[in-house]
């Protein structure tokens, strides 16, 4: 029985006009993507994009949620309830939902 690897990479950390990494060439030898939903980066734009590169691809698409801390890319404490924290992650979590639907796909992992 032969053994896959199921390669994955956290993509979309950019957002505006700050492009970090090369997305696109990952989701070449990737099978699974993990797209930052726009609290610690990415941004609508950046996510509809690798969305539908993905998708084109055949590679699947995962959401990679963070706290709402931009300028501190996620890593900074934030005091947060864990009622707020569950808010938050759903509300990247559909945000990501919604670009995969435009783009006739769907969110198969977190």
């Amino acid at each position: 029985m032969a053994k896959e690897i199921n390669l994955n990479a956290d993509m979309g950390e950019g957002f505006g006009a700050y492009d970090i990494g090369d997305d696109e060439g990952l989701l070449k030898i990737i099978r699974s993507a993990s797209i930052a939903c726009g609290f610690h980066a990415g941004d609508p734009i950046v996510m509809q994009r690798l969305v539908t590169e993905a998708a084109a691809q055949g590679v699947s698409i995962g959401a990679h949620p963070g706290f709402n801390d931009l300028w501190g890319f996620g890593r900074r404490r934030i005091d947060v309830n864990p009622r707020e924290l569950e808010y938050m992650i759903a509300y990247q979590i559909g945000a990501l939902q919604a670009m995969a639907c435009y783009a006739g796909a769907r969110v198969t992992h977190l």
